[in-house]
């Protein structure tokens, strides 16, 4: 491994074992894209906020990756991004239940015609209402819209009725916004904890590796689970006897299991390779031990 490869190794066992401050700056990061998105949301389009959206969710990921637990980064952040974009689309609609309730008038109308969205497939089908004033004169702003039928042409309902006929008019019991402002905490919540949780299985990570680099550590470990009691001496023969025997994969790599030989490390078994005529492969291990006549990048070896 070059130098730069193990000071690149020891800064992310650094910020592994004290996984607290950058969790904590992650959290803030989420907490500051859910708020600046929802801010957006007002202004532009989805021809803007895709982008947006897709950025973070880059940015997030390799945010997620420095916590050390790597195999889980990639579907943890793609949670914090499905959980962050359901917050912000509840926290919209709690804004608009507000905004109606600041500045909307309670009106009594009737309805004057209703309709459903046509059919697409199991998609559910919405019902919209048509609303006159019963002084006279249309209800500002798109139709009322309901989930089931409630209303039927000729019945009075009491609504909200957006002035500037921006938004669409609600009953009172739609405009309450306490049901979205609950849900959207609870996403942002969600988020979080995703965020708590790799912090969590990162720092578990590495106190595994750190137990497993401690002298004598992985040995006890393995002999207390299998019966195993072979010295380091006899692992190494085990390994060598390994090396000119096993069959050679797809690719030409043989490979071992590092448990069976826990008295060794990469680097002595790398030497021990060596002296047969092989090279350890430094990368793309994923769990195993990988010897070749050649490597895309060789173990140092001790």
């Amino acid at each position: 491994m070059s130098r730069v490869a193990e000071k690149e190794h020891e800064a992310r066992e650094r910020r592994v074992r004290h996984p607290l401050l950058l969790a904590g700056g992650i959290g803030c990061y989420v907490l500051a894209a859910i708020t600046g998105i929802f801010l957006l949301t007002d202004d532009y389009g989805p021809g803007l906020l895709v982008p947006v959206w897709t950025v973070h969710a880059v940015l997030l990921a390799l945010l997620v990756r420095k916590l050390g637990a790597v195999e889980s980064s990639a579907y943890a952040a793609l949670f914090i991004v499905l959980t962050s974009l359901m917050c912000v689309m509840v926290a919209d609609l709690a804004r608009e239940d507000l905004t109606l309730q600041q500045r909307g008038e309670k009106v009594t109308a009737t309805v004057v015609k209703v309709w459903r969205d046509p059919a697409q497939g199991r998609k559910a089908r919405d019902y919209h209402y048509a609303l006159e004033r019963r002084e006279g004169g249309e209800v500002q702003g798109p139709p009322l819209t309901t989930p089931s039928g409630l209303y039927a042409v000729g019945q009075e309902v009491t609504v909200i009725e957006d002035p500037e006929g921006e938004l669409k008019p609600r009953t009172p019991g739609q405009a309450d916004a306490t049901g979205d402002a609950l849900g959207a905490g609870a996403f942002a919540l969600a988020a979080l904890a995703a965020v708590g949780w790799m912090a969590w299985r990162g720092s578990d990570a590495a106190r595994r590796r750190d137990a497993r680099k401690r002298p004598g550590a992985s040995a006890r470990a393995y002999g207390t689970l299998t019966g195993d009691r072979s010295t380091p001496r006899e692992q190494e023969e085990k390994l060598r006897e390994a090396l000119r025997s096993l069959p050679t994969d797809r690719r030409g790599y043989i490979k071992v299991s590092p448990e069976s030989y826990p008295g060794l490390t990469l680097q002595r078994a790398a030497r021990i390779a060596w002296e047969t005529g092989l090279r350890a492969e430094a990368v793309g291990n994923r769990g195993s031990w990988r010897f070749g006549e050649t490597v895309v990048e060789e173990v140092p070896r001790e």
